[in-house]
């Protein structure tokens, strides 16, 4: 699900202070997903409890939707404190997602694979933020993208076939690289009218989840390429 936020043009000096916002609780957000992760890792009876648990897991996942959800459509309707704590619960229940994600894996090739992501990102970001093309007839077609990515991901956890995995893995890579672009640009384009106050303060939540859900899959898809399995 896709985040919008208002679009005017932003004072250089605003922009930067409201970046290093938006960034600060995306960072904030990453770490907690890693630490919940850890914990839940590194506990084996609670790890082997939720999954044997398989209702647990889908309400994790519902939940996580739900959150995304109102925090994208409601946010004009709560408070800049609220939507922060919805936030950091959205990002502690992706850590128990990750944390099955992990077991997966070689810490090794987590930890390379996080450094390439980290680096794609960091790169991506800063084109997105300096780029003069307007990149706002992107969004539709990196929504619709989105929405065929995942029908296809779901249709192939039927059909298990290798090459679709494949295909649906480099799509899931270069969307989300597209919409890490298009999210920075949106935010270089931040409202005036929402400088100072609650209204700043709800929209970097938002930004910040954007930029969160963008590298979280970024790291996912990159995964799946260059992840050793254990």
């Amino acid at each position: 699900m896709r985040m919008e936020y208002a679009v005017a043009r932003a004072e250089p000096a605003f922009f930067q202070s409201f970046l290093q916002r938006v960034f600060t609780w995306m960072l904030l957000g990453l770490v907690t997903t890693a630490a919940t992760a850890g914990a839940i890792g590194s506990n084996d009876s609670l790890l082997t409890e939720i999954t044997e648990n398989p209702g647990l897991v889908l309400a994790v996942i519902f939940v996580q939707l739900g959150l995304v959800l109102a925090i994208s459509f409601g946010i004009d309707r709560m408070s800049a404190a609220t939507a922060t704590v919805l936030f950091f619960v959205y990002a502690a229940l992706t850590g128990v997602t990750f944390a099955f994600v992990f077991e997966l894996y070689t810490a090794q090739s987590i930890f390379t694979t996080f450094l390439i992501a980290a680096g794609m990102f960091a790169v991506l970001a800063f084109m997105g933020a300096t780029t003069q093309r307007d990149l706002t007839q992107l969004g539709p077609i990196l929504f619709a993208a989105l929405i065929g990515l995942i029908v296809a991901t779901v249709v192939n956890v039927f059909v298990a076939n290798s090459a679709l995995y494949w295909i649906t893995t480099y799509a899931g890579v270069l969307i989300f690289a597209g919409l890490t672009l298009y999210d920075m640009q949106k935010l270089r384009q931040y409202g005036e009218g929402a400088q100072g106050g609650e209204a700043e303060s709800r929209a970097a939540v938002v930004g910040a989840l954007a930029l969160y859900l963008d590298f979280i899959n970024l790291f996912l898809f990159l995964l799946r390429i260059f992840g050793a399995r254990r």
